[in-house]
């Protein structure tokens, strides 16, 4: 191994170097120092090389290349970084496009690596050859294939410029075997910069203006907040306005913790399965502020009847999403931390009380409807809701929250509490089935000192449990716990209230969970009695290792308030 050295530019140098020594460099050069994934024979010579600096980047074993992509999420959106996952060619690479296509959705900063066969192969149906580039291409914000080792310090500073920048989201860099083997002079300087690339435009001071005279104008506004807030880092310059202000707000599932959840102001959730108020109100207010949201077909359901009453400024960094599925009346471009910075002095605090009394009417009739017989409930068998209230309790809002994607994911979202941000992790636009055990893994690492617990419906979790193995490997702290129906719950549900109860392929017969856990070293538990149910929370949390919690709820309750597909947000249900 070679030595490396910093010339009076500070640029990385080594001389002679392979180009798989030359991915490492730059990764280090990058300040990556976890990566997760699979070996094979195509990438080969790059984990020969991670080999010899271990004591400087870890690398995480998965079970599955999947898993390594929802890792390298789980790490990003917990640390704030970006999330390196490599595989090897065909099969390897293919298995990572599920977690590429939901870290594109949901703008989660991840640079994936792959192995590809020898240049000269390429396109002979070589062995283990597939084309990663063609198939990624609509699922990444950008992907390369590097044929010669010289490309390896330029491409890879691209990619992880590309991945951060602007809107992030994931990058996939596909090197051949030969370009790996081949030796050059290697230097290495960060990208700042790339022609035609521009990731986020000026804040526009006169739409700043324009906007703090529609909010100081709005009689009945409503604020709706994305996971732009937190990818921003605008949580402290967001909570000022909304505080200033005094304009109620309400979030989408993945906005969900940049405002603590027990402010006065956070009103809920919007979305299929959010809050009454909120979904009610979105046809009732005079003035909804979008900030760092897309508007999702799950937040507005009927387009034509979205909303209509109401002007609309749209806080917003990618412009592709201005006027896409919702028409604004005002868009402000940039990173929301900025904007919001400009947006601050210039709005007046306002008096709302008949405004905030109409949430409290409605928020009323849910909790006596919806939220009381999930949280506090009468019938024997346990809920998904109690569940959620009891590791509330024993977290103190504290904990990172990681969801799979069913109604667990909606149950959890809609009752967790947060004090701090970053702290939900979930699939949201995607919604893929599997993703919350090996993210909760990837979450953990990326923050350590924080308590993780993955809540995930038994069907989802059967997509990746071989991930145990992951965490049995690394030691690794997390709490699982499965809200086990034996149905996949969601789809059921769907069956129930639109198919005339015709279950079709979604009762399950499951495997014991438990021995499975403990064949792993976790130590596990079942409860199925509402008495049992908060000392098991406590002994999960009060555990120092990994634990598995399995609750058994009732195997035929629906999640309330409901939207049907493609209904207006005032046709919310609760029953």
């Amino acid at each position: 191994m070679k030595s490396a050295v910093k010339n009076k530019e500070g640029l990385l140098e080594a001389k002679g170097i392979s180009g798989a020594e030359a991915v490492i460099r730059c990764l280090l050069a990058e300040g990556v120092d976890l990566v997760f994934g699979y070996p094979g024979g195509a990438i080969m010579p790059i984990y020969d090389e991670l080999f010899k600096f271990q004591d400087q980047l870890h690398h995480v074993l998965t079970r599955h290349e999947q898993g390594a992509t929802h890792m390298a999420q789980g790490f990003a959106r917990t640390s704030g970084k970006v999330g390196v996952a490599m595989a090897t060619s065909g099969p390897g690479a293919t298995n990572l496009v599920t977690g590429i296509a939901d870290a594109q959705i949901d703008s989660t900063p991840m640079v994936c690596i792959t192995g590809q066969v020898a240049s000269h192969l390429l396109g002979s149906d070589a062995f283990q050859e597939t084309d990663i580039i063609g198939i990624s291409t609509p699922v990444t914000k950008w992907n390369y294939q590097i044929t010669q080792a010289s490309e390896i310090p330029t491409i890879l500073a691209k990619a992880f410029y590309i991945a951060r920048s602007g809107r992030p989201g994931p990058v996939l860099i596909d090197i051949t075997k030969d370009a790996q083997f081949e030796t050059f002079d290697f230097s290495y300087s960060p990208c700042k910069g790339i022609r035609s690339y521009q990731p986020q435009t000026e804040v526009d001071h006169q739409a700043i203006q324009q906007a703090a005279a529609l909010i100081n104008q709005a009689q009945k506004p409503m604020i709706v907040w994305g996971q732009g807030v937190i990818l921003g880092e605008a949580e402290k310059e967001f909570q000022a306005v909304v505080e200033k202000t005094k304009i109620p707000a309400v979030w989408t599932i993945l906005g969900l913790s940049a405002l603590p959840t027990n402010h006065p102001q956070n009103m809920g959730m919007v979305g299929m399965h959010g809050n009454y108020a909120p979904n009610l109100l979105t046809n009732e207010c005079d003035l909804l502020i979008a900030i760092g949201m897309r508007f999702d077909d799950r937040v507005t359901g009927d387009l034509t009847t979205y909303a209509k009453q109401a002007k609309i400024i749209h806080f917003e960094i990618d412009p592709a999403e201005v006027n896409k599925n919702v028409t604004v009346d005002l868009a402000v471009m940039g990173n929301c931390k900025e904007s919001l910075q400009q947006l601050l002095p210039l709005v007046e605090p306002k008096q709302l009380n008949d405004w905030y009394d109409r949430f409290e009417t409605l928020k009323a009739i849910e909790t006596e409807k919806v939220i009381d017989k999930d949280l506090f409930p009468t019938k024997p068998g346990l809920t998904m809701g109690e569940a959620i209230r009891a590791i509330n309790t024993h977290t103190g809002g504290d904990a990172v929250i990681v969801t799979d994607v069913g109604q667990h994911q909606m149950v959890a979202c809609r009752y967790a509490e947060f004090v701090q941000s970053k702290s939900n992790v979930t699939s949201g636009g995607l919604g893929t089935m599997g993703f919350a055990l090996p993210a909760a893994i990837g979450a953990k690492m990326g923050a350590p000192q924080r308590h993780v617990v993955a809540v995930i419906g038994d069907g989802g979790y059967q997509m990746t449990l071989q991930e145990l193995g992951t965490i049995f490997q690394q030691q690794l702290a997390v709490k699982i716990v499965v809200l086990n129906n034996e149905f996949l719950g969601m789809v059921r549900q769907w069956q129930q209230l639109f198919f005339d109860k015709r279950y079709a392929s979604t009762e399950m017969i499951n495997p014991n969970f438990l021995m499975i856990a403990q064949a792993y070293g976790i130590a596990a538990k079942k409860v199925d009695k509402r008495e049992e149910l908060d000392a098991a929370v406590a002994e999960m949390m009060a555990t120092d290792g990994p634990y598995f919690l399995e609750v058994r709820v009732e195997k035929e309750d629906n999640v309330f308030p409901m939207i049907p597909t493609g209904a207006s947000v005032s046709d919310i249900r609760l029953e």
